[in-house]
């Protein structure tokens, strides 16, 4: 089982959908973010970085 980093206290614009997720890079690891204040594990494949965000788009909100 992966753990999953969250991110408190980002305030999302309220023009903004609900998800819009991105990736950025550290050194050499990739991450991907999204609006909404999650983040995924860091990567060193950009690839996969790309993939945390599609599931994490796919995945109902609870």
């Amino acid at each position: 089982m992966v753990g999953v980093a969250q991110q408190d206290g980002l305030d999302v614009p309220r023009d903004l959908p609900e998800h819009s997720t991105t990736t950025i890079e550290r050194g050499p690891f990739c991450l991907a973010r999204c609006t909404c204040g999650w983040s995924g594990p860091a990567r060193r494949a950009r690839s996969l970085a790309r993939t945390d965000a599609r599931t994490h788009t796919a995945t109902p909100a609870s």
